[in-house]
């Protein structure tokens, strides 16, 4: 045994290293683990789960497979083997080991989930709106800018003559590298879900419910994102752009804003629902101190 663990384990460490970067993280979308603070415990998480889950099936195809060959009816013989009507350490095991599996999986989810939903203290915030079938970004006051100032009102992805969709000049949210982010996400008419698909982390837009976002990007570049929420006809061309790039180049971008007067925020006041359901509160006082 001690002879073959070396060529097994030189054998596996080959394996391992001709593994591409898509393979290392699980076949997750993206291609990276460092697009925000939280995209390596979610891919440690993922690939983790996969390892136990393939243990766990290696060993039960291995027992049926055993259990099939071993105790096969054999040439002569006739009538039924020796019937047993309970195997108590087996039956202890096969309850155990499941149980022990489902706590271990939800106490990893949890404390993974736990650490993506913990309010970080935000130097950019962001007020994302999803509506049918775009996108409005509006940054807030906080130490940013010193008024709200906002992405021009999104207009849905176009259909190009070849039939493809213009995925590039969709609504783009830019921001800064390195610094923590608090996006509040709100829905102007049906349930959205805001995915940014390099993040894998994704948030429903439910309307007349708040739902935040919290993160750092730790990597410069574009990032594409949708809508993973079927909202209707056009759900397909529910695109977006994330641009992170650095705090000088961030800065100078919403000073262009201000400039070309995209001041103030798209707020609840544009809402296609102004009544939040089965309560009629009108969703515009949410911000109204924005």
């Amino acid at each position: 045994m001690r002879w073959a663990a070396l060529p097994i384990g030189v054998a596996a460490a080959i394996a391992l290293a001709g593994c591409t970067q898509q393979e290392l993280q699980g076949f997750l979308p993206g291609d990276g683990v460092d697009t925000t603070n939280h995209t390596p415990g979610i891919i440690a998480m993922w690939n983790t789960s996969w390892i136990v889950l393939f243990a766990v099936g290696i060993v039960t195809w291995a027992l049926i497979l055993w259990a099939a060959i071993v105790y096969r009816r054999r040439r002569g013989q006739t009538g039924l083997p020796v019937q047993l009507r309970y195997n108590m350490p087996v039956e202890i095991a096969y309850t155990i080991i499941p149980f022990i599996l489902v706590i271990g999986f939800f106490a990893f989810t949890a404390k993974e989930q736990s650490a993506i939903e913990a309010p970080n203290d935000p130097e950019v915030e962001i007020l994302a709106y999803g509506k049918q079938w775009s996108w409005d970004f509006s940054y807030l006051q906080g130490g940013v800018v010193d008024e709200a100032v906002h992405e021009p009102a999104g207009v849905q992805a176009q259909i190009e003559a070849d039939g493809n969709i213009d995925g590039e000049n969709v609504p783009t949210l830019w921001l800064p590298v390195d610094k923590p982010v608090k996006i509040d996400l709100g829905a102007r008419d049906v349930i959205h879900s805001f995915w940014v698909i390099d993040f894998l982390y994704k948030k429903d837009m439910v309307p007349g419910k708040d739902n935040v976002m919290y993160m750092t990007p730790t990597k410069t570049g574009d990032y594409y994102g949708k809508c993973a929420e079927l909202c209707g006809e056009y759900h397909s061309q529910m695109l977006f752009k994330v641009k992170v790039v650095e705090e000088e180049e961030f800065q100078a971008h919403l000073a262009e804003l201000a400039e070309q007067g995209f001041t103030g925020e798209l707020g609840a006041d544009l809402d296609r629902n102004q009544n939040f359901p089965a309560t009629g509160v009108q969703p515009a006082a949410e911000h109204e101190g924005n």
